[in-house]
């Protein structure tokens, strides 16, 4: 007996990174040794004391229970605390917090939870390819915001046309950017909440990457600007932060209601999260001196990973994008080849595994982006392997 899929399922995009894996682990079974930098899977651990703390919660029997629907209050209030501790921001934890198993599953299902088939969202081109998952999903309309390297990779909220702002309902954005390393300032998040205003356009600030800047820059929240909490909310995921991506946890905060909204499908989908995931999370938020110890080495280990593999590649003239946050160096393709053509070249001829940026939306192409999960020793080898290619033995 054989059970198609739906309609639905038809219309998703095909998975860039399953791809990508697969390419990459094909490679290996045939016994190449390959220098990993096409994920953003982190590979540093978790900090020490958020796994303590979970295997105290993982204990007691009260933690083995459900959870409550929308999320454990002492949870949410931690998340309050934290961003106004961090950013200057007030949050109501109970009407302005969704406790989300990774950040990815608010991106995905707010369509489905504040948008109507046939509304329009607004994606950033080159952006996290499940955007368009949540599209999908949603059977909503989508414009795609060009981002570009003169322009820092910020929305030019001048070039949108009258008509596509007037027709938006929602509007996605990520800094520190994936795949650029972009990061937002001040001024770009004022434009985008009068933007917000201008248009009736709900805001959606990705901030997955939120703990991750170079140089002095410490990245901002969307939600320090005056009339940001007005317009939209902010999605946040221990991922990043904390080296937990495998946990899944994450939330969102801002607008009362979109928050709801996306509560209230929740409601229908989960029962929240593990409970001790929960307390976990409480101890990384709340034990300031740790998270800021934790937070401190991880910037400085991605900044000397960073710096190190810019200064391999600069020996052989392979100019990047320097980041100012994330985990990504943006690297432009060589004249003559596409992005997907240069990554395979990468891969067959290098052992280097890179993602094509072009897979990130049609702006990505012309680059590769490289990611900084990797011990540094082997992302200067990556550089060097790269560097004796013919392409730039011959430049």
């Amino acid at each position: 007996m054989h059970f198609e899929e739906s309609d639905l399922l038809k219309t998703l995009p095909k998975q860039f990174f399953a791809s990508l894996v697969a390419k990459v682990n094909a490679k290996i079974a045939d016994g190449a040794d390959v220098i990993n930098l096409g994920q953003g899977n982190p590979d540093l651990p978790t900090p020490d004391y958020i796994v303590k703390a979970m295997q105290e919660a993982t204990a007691q029997a009260a933690d083995h229970k459900y959870s409550l629907f929308r999320g454990e209050l002492r949870f949410k209030e931690a998340i309050a605390d934290f961003y106004r501790s961090e950013y200057g921001v007030t949050i109501d934890p109970q009407k302005e917090v969704a406790i989300l198993a990774g950040s990815k599953i608010g991106l995905v299902e707010l369509p489905w939870a504040l948008m109507n088939p046939g509304d329009t969202l607004l994606l950033p081109n080159p952006g996290y390819p499940d955007y368009l998952s949540g599209a999908s999903l949603g059977s909503v309309n989508y414009e795609l915001l060009p981002l570009k390297q003169e322009h820092d990779f910020l929305i030019d909220y001048a070039s949108i046309p009258e008509k596509t702002a007037q027709k938006a309902k929602f509007l996605y954005m990520n800094y520190p950017n994936n795949p650029t390393g972009a990061i937002a300032t001040p001024k770009f998040y004022e434009d985008t909440v009068a933007f917000a205003n201008q248009n009736s356009v709900g805001i959606v600030s990705d901030f997955a990457y939120g703990a991750i800047g170079y140089d002095g820059n410490k990245p901002i929240s969307f939600l320090e600007t005056p009339g940001a909490k007005a317009v939209g909310i902010e999605t946040y995921t221990f991922s990043k932060t904390f080296n937990m991506a495998g946990w899944r946890v994450g939330f969102a905060v801002g607008n009362a209601d979109i928050i709801e909204g996306i509560n209230l499908i929740q409601d229908h989908l989960f029962v929240s999260i593990f409970p001790a995931m929960q307390d976990a999370a409480v101890e990384a938020l709340s034990n300031t001196i740790a998270r800021q110890k934790a937070v401190t080495s991880l910037q400085e280990t991605y900044e000397s990973r960073r710096n190190a593999f810019i200064a391999a590649v600069r020996k052989f003239n392979w100019e990047p994008y320097v980041p100012k946050g994330a985990f990504y160096i943006l690297m432009p393709v060589p004249n003559g080849y596409t992005s997907a053509e240069f990554a395979d070249i990468l891969l067959h001829e290098a052992n280097v595994a890179v993602a094509d940026a072009s897979g990130f939306g049609d702006q990505g192409e012309g680059y590769i982006r490289v990611g900084l999960t990797i011990e540094e020793s082997r992302l200067v080898e990556a550089a060097e392997r790269i560097g004796e290619l013919s392409i730039f033995k011959n430049s």
